[in-house]
């Protein structure tokens, strides 16, 4: 059976989050709905994109994903319905599908239509428009029942990484900040493979702290399994599931983490410097 998940800024005290699924449990009692997140912070599109992005492809073909983020009605905003990867993707037209695909074509884009004729109604866009058009999807039916092709989405630019290749060094930039502390940034493996760049003979430069090394997952950081706790508070560099750089404090945390002692801040810059 097609799956439904839900990702928002609502957090979980409210009563909103609740309220989406009751919504989507009244139109169709048998609805599989599965949580992504709901602690992305307020209005945080960048966050939500990379959450998003790499929860997406673990699901099956088919799934509905709707993502209730900067999402609270507005006549003027439209809601907007994108076809990729052989899953739906429900959003308000403010640009976060846009991040999410920033390096792929949608197969197909739609203004979502359903309930725009009683815009004084919509009172909460996630209940009165994005659940019943989930469910509609799931259910099988066709998008162009519930919107129309769709042209022009709003746009936001993803941060990408430069080869400055005068100087033979890489510019990158922090855009996540996960809940171990750990510093994601926005150089990928394949970033090095499309500029021929191989990592070696390379300093990795971030503040005043510098690295020679990247690992390939988080525990190649011991190579003592034995004495694993004189790793503890190690800084490392990593290239995480999603194959990006990361910044990592072996066995750290949200307040020990990398963030908090070497003093990450995303859209701050890194560097990988060539010998």
């Amino acid at each position: 059976m097609p799956v439904i998940t839900l990702t928002s800024d609502y957090g979980l005290v409210d009563h909103r989050v609740a309220s989406i699924k009751g919504k989507i449990l009244s139109l169709k009692e048998d609805a599989r709905i599965i949580d992504i997140s709901h602690e992305i912070q307020a209005y945080n599109l960048m966050q939500t994109a990379y959450i998003v992005r790499n929860a997406y492809p673990f699901f099956p073909e088919g799934t509905v994903h709707i993502i209730s983020v900067d999402s609270f009605f507005r006549k003027e905003r439209k809601c907007i319905l994108y076809k990729a990867d052989g899953h739906y993707f429900i959003a308000a037209d403010n640009g976060v599908l846009s991040l999410i695909f920033f390096d792929q074509k949608p197969e197909a884009m739609y203004e979502i239509t359903f309930n725009n004729r009683f815009d004084d109604e919509v009172n909460f866009t996630s209940i009165d428009i994005f659940a019943p058009v989930a469910v509609h999807l799931q259910n099988g039916g066709l998008p162009e029942v519930i919107g129309r092709k769709f042209k022009n989405p709003k746009q936001l630019s993803f941060p990408k990484p430069v080869f400055n290749e005068s100087e033979k060094m890489i510019i990158g930039e922090i855009l996540y900040i996960d809940n171990f502390g750990n510093v994601v940034s926005n150089i990928s493996k394949k970033f090095l493979e499309q500029n021929g760049l191989v990592l070696e003979n390379f300093i990795l430069k971030f503040r005043n702290l510098a690295l020679t090394k990247i690992y390939d997952r988080y525990t190649d950081v011991v190579s003592d399994w034995e004495n694993e706790h004189e790793y503890h508070g190690k800084s490392a560099a990593i290239f995480n599931a999603a194959g990006l750089l990361e910044l990592t404090i072996y066995k750290g945390n949200i307040l020990s983490g990398a963030k908090t002692l070497l003093g990450m801040n995303i859209g701050e810059n890194i560097f990988i410097e060539f010998q």
